[in-house]
């Protein structure tokens, strides 16, 4: 699924947060990672170099770290979580009933949650796209990515506090 232009709410600190892990990525994180390369290839042999090939695969778990950051970036909206006023929107604390289960999550970019120990679901998720705009009270379902319909009630929507 494309997120090209997609716009994803981000607060302040969770922003500042990601632009501050963007900026050492790209500055010191590279330079280590190629003062790491050019050890490991003054070794010798690259074909049983294992020193090698793992900086090289780190430094590509980097480089694709760094375009996620900066596509983020670019799109997001940066400001206080949205007061809730019982509607489902990006940003929000959700109780909802999902299968039959009480379950608390937060609705948006997994990058928001921060600290927090709740579980963040996206909303172009199959249940984040399917309880978007929905009030509390409000019954839905959904189709999981195994073929399961499942049934969701939204108990409550709370204002993300962080």
């Amino acid at each position: 699924m494309s997120t090209e232009n997609q716009v994803t709410f981000l607060t302040q600190e969770a922003y500042d947060r990601l632009v501050a892990e963007l900026e050492h990525l790209s500055t010191t994180g590279r330079e280590e990672i190629a003062k790491r390369i050019e050890a490991a290839r003054e070794e010798g042999d690259l074909k049983e170099n294992g020193g090698y090939h793992a900086a090289k695969d780190e430094q590509g778990k980097q480089e694709a770290r760094i375009r996620t950051l900066q596509a983020l970036l670019k799109s997001a909206k940066v400001g206080d979580a949205p007061e809730s006023h019982g509607v489902v929107e990006p940003g929000t604390v959700i109780t909802a009933l999902v299968a039959g289960g009480e379950e608390v999550f937060l609705l948006g970019n997994r990058e928001i949650a921060g600290g927090t120990d709740l579980d963040v679901y996206s909303e172009v998720s199959p249940l984040g796209s399917s309880i978007l705009g929905l009030k509390e009270g409000e019954k839905t379902s959904y189709t999981a990515p195994n073929g399961r319909e499942i049934a969701v009630e939204i108990i409550k929507v709370d204002t993300f506090t962080g």
